[in-house]
């Protein structure tokens, strides 16, 4: 019995032994295939010159992305400090509103004199920001464009097509092409009568 077992056991070994002889036979065979199977000139040729064309290609490309990176730096990169610089105009603009409004200085000389020193700072604001292609935006009168306009209030106006700016809340700027704040504005709507007046309010309670 133990000599038949042992039978098996070289019987099995001897195969694993055939087995192995003929995956190494099979892998020399497709190694050899591999090494026979050489590319003409012209194929090796034609695949350099699309690799070198890729490559031209990815070049360029990084080449026009750091021309536009640069120009932009260069044309837009005082944007945060224009931003910054407008709120002298807005402050100015306070300041006029606040003695304005100083029922101890209206109809005198002392605040004439004084607005009239503020208009000229802010005129004289106003043209170098424009020097530097910062420019205020033209809004009054004309229709509301999201692009540059911010609609804060609506004012009921019969004699404005809806929809119509009416009131410079703040004023805009741009910077060369691109937007640099929108204008804060006011905007025309249809005055309602008394009818439809009620029938909104009827309406909301409904709501």
């Amino acid at each position: 019995m133990e000599k038949e077992q042992e039978n098996d056991v070289k019987n099995l070994d001897a195969l694993n032994d055939v087995d192995e002889t003929d995956n190494k036979a099979e892998v020399e065979s497709d190694s050899k295939k591999d090494e026979n199977k050489e590319t003409s000139p012209e194929e090796t040729i034609k695949e350099l010159e699309d690799k070198l064309a890729r490559t031209m290609a990815e070049m360029e490309n990084q080449r026009r992305r750091f021309e536009k990176e640069k120009e932009d730096a260069f044309e837009y990169g005082g944007m945060s400090f224009a931003k910054e610089a407008l709120n002298l105009i807005d402050n100015l603009e306070r300041s006029k509103q606040v003695l304005q409004n100083d029922d101890k200085l209206k109809n005198t000389d002392a605040l004439k004199k004084t607005l009239e020193h503020l208009e000229i700072i802010n005129n004289d604001l106003i043209s170098i920001f424009t020097k530097n292609n910062i420019k205020p935006i033209d809004c009054l009168n004309k229709k509301l464009d999201p692009n540059f306009h911010q609609a804060m209030i609506e004012i009921e106006d019969s004699q404005k097509e809806p929809g119509t700016i009416i009131q410079e809340i703040q004023k805009g700027f741009t910077i060369k092409d691109r937007l640099l704040r929108p204008s804060l504005v006011g905007v025309s709507k249809k005055v309602q009568n008394k009818d439809e007046t009620q029938q909104n309010k009827e309406n909301s309670k409904d709501k």
